[in-house]
């Protein structure tokens, strides 16, 4: 596939260090909406084929603030065009120091409770999901309001145990997990190279999304 955005440099990651929220929605918008955007329709065909269903971009837009400034923003596809946090979705978005590629299901979603059940259930499977190389590049995240996440190269046996607990039985809980690319990494620069590693991720995780059902 060829991508045409140039990818995200400084000047994107540097949106959220711009105070209030008119300012920082407006550099938003100007600078990082358009590749979101682009990337939404150029990776729905993919991840619809690679899913077997058809998948819709939602791109962020952030509508409900009206005193704090966003402190990420993103890209979900999911299998319905009216919304995606009730379903198992992807994501692509940014945090002030990295670019997250991720399979997200969220407290919304009512799939929880089967994803937890399947992670319980297929334990090495998930475990050994990850590349041994690319391990140290991979995370899990509890929370997808917050920056950062536990590694899987770190996450243990034990760490998912208490993830899918959590998970079945929290009513707020949810679980995101994939790639981070910090914002420094020389592929975030070129969009060919940046599209080819997300295709990579979400074939890595398309197993486990499908878990979510």
């Amino acid at each position: 596939m060829t991508m045409t955005i140039p990818g995200f440099d400084e000047k994107d990651f540097a949106v959220f260090e711009i105070e209030g929220l008119e300012p920082r929605m407006d550099a938003l918008i100007a600078n990082v909406r358009p590749k979101l955007e682009q990337l939404g329709r150029e990776l729905a065909p993919f991840l619809s084929a690679q899913t077997g269903e058809e998948m819709f971009a939602h791109v962020a837009k952030h509508a409900r603030r009206t005193v704090h400034p966003p402190a990420d923003t993103w890209v979900a596809w999911a299998s319905s065009k009216r919304g995606y946090k009730a379903l198992p979705h992807f994501q692509v978005g940014m945090f002030a120091n990295y670019l997250f590629i991720v399979m997200a299901v969220i407290y919304e979603s009512p799939n929880k409770t089967t994803l937890a059940a399947s992670l319980r259930k297929n334990e090495r499977q998930v475990m050994n999901l990850i590349p041994q190389e690319q391990q140290e590049e991979f995370y899990w995240s509890v929370d997808h309001t917050k920056p950062g996440g536990t590694r899987h190269i770190d996450l243990g046996k034990d760490g998912l145990a208490q993830i899918a607990e959590r998970l079945g039985t929290v009513k707020k809980s949810e679980v995101l997990c994939g790639r981070f690319l910090q914002k420094d990494d020389a592929r975030l620069r070129d969009g060919e190279a940046l599209v080819q590693t997300i295709e990579e991720t979400f074939e890595t995780l398309i197993p486990l999304y499908k878990m979510a059902f």
